[in-house]
């Protein structure tokens, strides 16, 4: 279902510490990095990485346990399925790609990955833009009602297995429609295609288990790297552009702007009339700010 959607990227498996990640490369100009979020894949920059490739050389890659780069076993810390390793992976992709300094466009989980990347391995990342979040620690801090009813999967994903695991692998692709389906467009934003591509890999074996590990690593281990980058005094340097959907619980919960600032030196952001899934809801518009970002930023830091 995808090669249709992304047949001008060349398809790739790259290998981390045996860990297949699927990516796809194409265009030309400075590196850009694309990360999917939950439940998604790559599949979900279909609108907006054919005229990206136009300005930058893309590398989309699907997240471990996404897609169709590897499910990890699961860990009693939940290691594997760190943001930490998960950034990890993106620094092992884009070395075999060839780059070694990037900019990273980033939505939902894969804009947490993001985050701790360019927290991680400074000198890397030349800039970021995010979409839709506010920090991890922040949003668990500042839960109310509101948020818990909107975001149930964060709460139910991080229960203790079996029970998760099993809900989700008895109909993937109902799971895949409840979460995707009950934000602001509904599914009527999302192509059939890309819809499809999203349900297959849902029900690929192990899938469940790593989405499960994916949330319950950012209840844990990733609260323990936050909370130490606070306690270190460590701040993200490189300028970083925030995004998010005016209709969105992430707007009606939180102060994205002020929490971002708490965690960077330099950022700038806004909202855009759409809800959570900007990438497909708002093509246009991310195409228009991810163009006026990274240009910018590319000229004043060559």
């Amino acid at each position: 279902m995808l090669a249709p959607m992304l047949n001008h990227f060349t398809s790739h498996t790259v290998e981390r510490d045996g860990v297949p990640l699927h990516t796809r490369i194409g265009g030309e100009g400075p590196p850009l990095l694309l990360l999917h979020g939950h439940p998604q894949s790559m599949a979900m920059w279909h609108r907006v990485a054919p005229t990206l490739a136009k300005h930058f050389s893309l590398v989309l890659m699907d997240l471990r346990g996404y897609g169709d780069s590897a499910r990890t076993a699961a860990d009693a810390a939940h290691h594997a399925h760190s943001k930490r390793e998960m950034a990890r992976d993106a620094i092992a992709v884009m070395a075999h790609h060839g780059f070694h300094r990037f900019d990273v466009l980033a939505h939902d989980r894969g804009a947490r990955v993001a985050h701790r990347l360019a927290v991680d391995h400074t000198n890397a990342v030349r800039s970021l833009l995010l979409l839709d979040i506010a920090p991890t620690l922040a949003m668990y801090e500042q839960t109310g009602e509101a948020f818990a009813r909107a975001y149930w999967h964060w709460f139910f994903l991080i229960q203790p297995p079996p029970l998760p695991e099993a809900l989700i692998d008895a109909n993937p692709a109902r799971y895949v429609r409840s979460v995707m389906g009950s934000r602001h467009a509904g599914l009527a934003a999302f192509d059939p295609a890309a819809l499809a591509e999203y349900e297959r890999c849902a029900a690929q074996p192990g899938t469940a288990t790593s989405i499960c590990e994916d949330y319950r690593a950012s209840a844990t281990i990733d609260l323990e790297h936050d909370r130490a980058d606070i306690a270190a005094g460590r701040q993200l340097s490189q300028p970083l552009r925030v995004l998010w959907g005016e209709h969105g619980t992430v707007a009606r919960c939180f102060d994205v702007l002020a929490l971002w600032r708490e965690r960077a030196v330099n950022v700038s952001g806004h909202s855009l009339p759409c809800g959570h899934y900007i990438a497909e809801e708002a093509p246009d518009r991310l195409i228009a700010e991810a163009l006026s970002f990274f240009q910018t930023v590319q000229k004043e830091q060559p």
